[in-house]
């Protein structure tokens, strides 16, 4: 469905606390739509926007302080982008910043 490998998905439950699968009684994960939900977030962090490990628990860990009403889940997803835009374009404020300080030092 994500089109990811098992070894990620349970790599990924190892390194994101609010993944967690419940387990039937051959031992088996039972992804419940929250896990898969999560699974979606952390790929588009991880692939898409190129969060590390850490930056993308730390967003996880931030919006399960904040989070998304149901009424408005779909909604979620254009939260999750203009979030990430947002840090995206502070980074390269930031960047343009420093290169124009360096710039005007060698004036």
């Amino acid at each position: 469905m994500l089109g990811l490998k098992q070894y990620v998905l349970r790599y990924w439950e190892t390194e994101f606390p609010s993944i967690k699968p419940d387990k039937n009684r051959a031992g088996n994960r039972v992804y419940r739509e929250k896990d898969i939900n999560n699974f979606k977030i952390v790929q588009k962090l991880l692939h898409e926007k190129k969060y590390t490990i850490k930056g993308a628990r730390q967003y996880l860990k931030d919006i399960k302080k904040n989070p998304i009403p149901e009424q408005d889940s779909n909604n979620a997803q254009a939260k999750i982008d203009s979030t990430l835009d947002l840090k995206t374009l502070k980074k390269i404020k930031y960047g343009l910043t420093d290169l124009l300080d360096t710039i005007h030092k060698y004036k």
